[in-house]
């Protein structure tokens, strides 16, 4: 029994040490107004360019914000099926890709730090 209780204190304590480094890492988002470039590009390849100002930290808030995106809240965060009007096909396994300076980002649209002058790209993707 004493050994149960040593295990799940031992697993207590690591999942408040993991917890307390992701609260220090996390990205976090600039404080203050912001001007940022978004570009869309749609299914045909054609694209169109959005300029957003905002007071934001987050992407999907300036997003949201612009009435830009539309999504559903999912396990790790905002899934966007809507840019521009344009929704995601799911029978075509559409899904918005999004981009910063044409490299990859790393975390979801709720939780990717903005700063004045970043340039965004959502692009319509066809397959997982």
């Amino acid at each position: 029994m004493k050994k149960n209780v040593k295990i799940v204190g031992a697993l207590a304590a690591a999942v408040i040490v993991l917890l307390g480094v992701w609260f220090c890492l996390k990205p976090s988002g600039a404080a203050g107004s912001k001007e940022l470039d978004v570009q869309v590009v749609y299914a045909d390849a054609g694209s169109k360019d959005f300029h957003i100002s905002t007071d934001a930290a987050y992407l999907g808030e300036a997003l949201k914000e612009a009435e830009l995106i539309e999504g559903e809240d999912g396990p790790y965060g905002l899934f966007i099926t809507t840019v521009d009007g344009v929704t995601v096909d799911d029978s075509l396994q559409q899904w918005w890709c999004v981009t910063k300076g044409g490299e990859s980002v790393t975390t979801g649209v709720d939780t990717t730090p903005i700063e004045d002058g970043d340039h965004f790209e959502l692009t319509l993707t066809t397959g997982y």
